[in-house]
Protein backbone atom coordinates (compact mmCIF):
# COMPACT_ATOMS: atom_id res chain seq x y z
CA UNK A 1 0.00 0.00 0.00
CA UNK A 2 1.28 3.43 -0.95
CA UNK A 3 2.04 5.96 1.76
CA UNK A 4 1.60 8.78 -0.76
CA UNK A 5 -1.41 11.00 0.00
CA UNK A 6 -3.33 12.56 -2.91
CA UNK A 7 -4.27 16.16 -2.18
CA UNK A 8 -5.96 19.13 -3.87
CA UNK A 9 -5.57 22.91 -3.69
CA UNK A 10 -8.07 22.99 -0.82
CA UNK A 11 -5.96 20.59 1.28
CA UNK A 12 -2.54 22.07 0.49
CA UNK A 13 -2.28 24.31 3.54
CA UNK A 14 -3.40 21.70 6.07
CA UNK A 15 -1.48 18.77 4.54
CA UNK A 16 1.73 20.60 3.55
CA UNK A 17 2.18 23.96 5.21
CA UNK A 18 0.88 22.87 8.62
CA UNK A 19 2.70 19.51 8.64
CA UNK A 20 5.01 18.76 11.55
CA UNK A 21 7.66 17.07 9.41
CA UNK A 22 9.20 17.89 6.00
CA UNK A 23 6.80 17.31 3.08
CA UNK A 24 7.71 16.15 -0.41
CA UNK A 25 5.10 17.36 -2.91
CA UNK A 26 5.02 15.44 -6.18
CA UNK A 27 3.15 17.28 -8.94
CA UNK A 28 2.08 15.19 -11.91
CA UNK A 29 -0.38 14.85 -14.79
CA UNK A 30 -2.21 11.83 -16.21
CA UNK A 31 -1.00 12.67 -19.75
CA UNK A 32 2.67 12.96 -18.68
CA UNK A 33 4.93 10.09 -19.82
CA UNK A 34 7.91 11.01 -17.56
CA UNK A 35 5.51 11.11 -14.59
CA UNK A 36 4.92 7.38 -15.06
CA UNK A 37 8.68 6.85 -14.75
CA UNK A 38 9.03 8.98 -11.60
CA UNK A 39 5.95 7.68 -9.72
CA UNK A 40 7.56 4.39 -8.56
CA UNK A 41 10.52 6.34 -7.12
CA UNK A 42 8.18 8.68 -5.24
CA UNK A 43 6.28 5.65 -3.88
CA UNK A 44 9.58 4.07 -2.75
CA UNK A 45 10.67 7.30 -1.03
CA UNK A 46 7.31 7.45 0.78
CA UNK A 47 7.81 3.86 1.95
CA UNK A 48 11.46 4.20 2.98
CA UNK A 49 11.26 7.61 4.67
CA UNK A 50 7.77 7.39 6.20
CA UNK A 51 9.14 7.91 9.73
CA UNK A 52 10.60 11.36 8.92
CA UNK A 53 8.99 12.58 5.70
CA UNK A 54 5.44 13.09 4.51
CA UNK A 55 4.87 12.50 0.79
CA UNK A 56 1.88 13.96 -1.04
CA UNK A 57 0.99 14.06 -4.71
CA UNK A 58 -1.11 16.54 -6.58
CA UNK A 59 -2.41 16.37 -10.12
CA UNK A 60 -1.64 19.72 -11.78
CA UNK A 61 -4.63 20.16 -14.10
CA UNK A 62 -7.42 20.25 -11.45
CA UNK A 63 -5.28 22.28 -8.99
CA UNK A 64 -4.26 25.56 -10.69
CA UNK A 65 -3.85 27.59 -7.48
CA UNK A 66 -0.94 25.58 -6.11
CA UNK A 67 0.60 25.24 -9.58
CA UNK A 68 0.57 29.02 -9.97
CA UNK A 69 1.69 29.82 -6.43
CA UNK A 70 4.73 27.51 -6.59
CA UNK A 71 5.54 28.30 -10.24
CA UNK A 72 5.19 24.78 -11.60
CA UNK A 73 6.11 25.10 -15.28
CA UNK A 74 6.52 21.43 -16.15
CA UNK A 75 5.73 17.97 -14.83
CA UNK A 76 6.81 15.88 -13.13
CA UNK A 77 7.75 18.46 -10.50
CA UNK A 78 9.04 18.10 -6.97
CA UNK A 79 8.66 20.67 -4.20
CA UNK A 80 10.13 20.04 -0.75
CA UNK A 81 8.73 21.98 2.19
CA UNK A 82 10.25 22.17 5.65
CA UNK A 83 8.76 24.27 8.46
CA UNK A 84 6.29 25.93 6.06
CA UNK A 85 9.12 27.01 3.71
CA UNK A 86 9.85 25.81 0.18
CA UNK A 87 13.43 24.49 0.47
CA UNK A 88 13.90 22.54 -2.79
CA UNK A 89 12.31 22.74 -6.20
CA UNK A 90 12.91 20.57 -9.25
CA UNK A 91 11.13 19.86 -12.50
CA UNK A 92 11.54 17.04 -14.98
CA UNK A 93 12.19 13.32 -14.63
CA UNK A 94 14.41 12.46 -11.67
CA UNK A 95 15.99 9.17 -10.58
CA UNK A 96 15.38 7.69 -7.16
CA UNK A 97 19.06 8.23 -6.28
CA UNK A 98 18.89 11.92 -7.23
CA UNK A 99 15.67 12.28 -5.25
CA UNK A 100 17.32 10.69 -2.20
CA UNK A 101 20.33 13.02 -2.45
CA UNK A 102 17.99 16.02 -2.74
CA UNK A 103 16.26 14.91 0.47
CA UNK A 104 19.46 14.07 2.35
CA UNK A 105 20.25 17.72 3.11
CA UNK A 106 16.85 18.29 4.72
CA UNK A 107 15.76 15.20 6.65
Amino acid sequence: MSKVISISDAEFESEVLQAQQPVLVYLWASWCGPCRLVSPSVDAIAQNYSDRLKVVKMEVDPNPETVKQYKVEGVPAIRLFKEQELVESMEGAITKQKLESLLAAHI
